[in-house]
């Protein structure tokens, strides 16, 4: 699998360890077979194999002879000026999709489950200014240049289950957690007005993920959109405030406001946001009820944020 190191990929090496009936073995995709996170993964009996996904023909070696591939590509990968600069995102992540589809297929690869996300422009259109694009003509780079490499998959008749996930249960220990205002009052600023959010914990994705490999009949040739619940901001903060014994309060930033911020990226991110806030109860969008059938044992959000309490409550101690 490719991305054993980050948090689906993680969370797919425990489903598959966790599992004493699991029909399969882990081969784990690096870069570096000396990283201490390699070493950690061969500790617990996974195959750690080095490939790069700029590389095709390593990852055709690396794909030889597996019944299926998990396909996860990180747009925010950590890069240099420089690195943007000569390669963009955008670009990157695009080439690194089509290199794994391409070898995917030299190796016969039985079964790919590709971590995607939709296209957000159609959305969008006659947004006009107010929703603007940015690298590549794209509003949400992050969403849009996975949904255009689904056609990769497609077009080279690699057998695969598009795989679109919502927010992370995670994603409060990654900038979009409470922080500490002026007068030292935590507060809750994700962009999604009065909307709601899908989400789901990682672990459960890694389940999900299993499941999924176990049954390809099923699901190859499938967009499966997996979340385990929605969430409001104010019911987000209510648990929030519960869990780190600290009133939390909502104030979320509006669209407009989010893409102003002196933060990386800020246009895109609210771009993101905002179409998933805006689509978070279409059922195409994230199908909580087929989730449910699939992996009945989903951890609701309260659940995971009093089982990590203590710590939520250190970032902002």
């Amino acid at each position: 699998m490719v991305g054993a190191t980050g948090k689906q990929g993680g969370a797919l090496v425990d489903a598959v360890l966790a599992d004493p009936d699991s029909p399969f073995v882990v081969r784990a995709l690096t870069r570096n077979s000396d990283s201490r996170a390699a070493k950690e993964l061969v500790a617990r009996g996974v195959e750690v194999v080095e490939a790069d996904l700029d590389d095709e023909s390593s990852l055709a070696r690396a794909f030889a002879g597996a019944h299926g591939a998990f396909v996860v590509t990180d747009f925010w990968a950590p890069l240099s000026a420089e690195q943007e600069a000569a390669r963009p995102r955008h670009v990157r992540e695009f080439e690194q999709a089509a290199n794994a589809a391409r070898a995917a297929r030299t190796a016969g690869v039985g079964h790919v489950v590709w971590s995607t996300l939709e296209d957000t422009r159609p959305h969008f259109e006659g947004a006009g200014d107010t929703v603007p694009r940015v690298e590549g003509g794209y509003t949400a780079p992050h969403f849009d240049v996975k949904a255009s490499a689904d056609a990769i998959f497609a077009e080279l008749q690699v057998p695969t289950t598009c795989l679109r996930l919502p927010f992370f249960h995670e994603t409060l220990f990654l900038g979009m957690g409470p922080v500490r205002n002026p007068q030292g009052e935590l507060v809750l600023s994700i962009p999604i007005a009065d909307r709601k959010m899908v989400v789901i914990g990682a672990q459960d994705i890694g389940r999900t993920v299993h499941l999924i490999f176990k049954a390809p009949g099923d699901w190859i040739g499938e967009t499966v959109a997996i979340a385990a619940e929605h969430v409001t901001g104010e019911g987000l903060a209510e648990m929030l405030s519960e869990a780190v014994g600290e009133k939390v309060t909502y104030q979320p930033y509006s669209w407009p406001e989010f893409r102003a911020l002196p933060i990386p990226h800020a246009v895109a991110v609210s771009n993101g946001l905002q179409f998933l806030a805006e689509r978070s109860e279409a059922a195409e969008l994230r199908d909580i009820e087929r989730t449910r059938d699939l992996t009945p044992r989903l951890e609701s959000y309260e659940a995971w944020i009093r089982k990590n309490r203590d710590a939520l409550r250190a970032l902002n101690a």
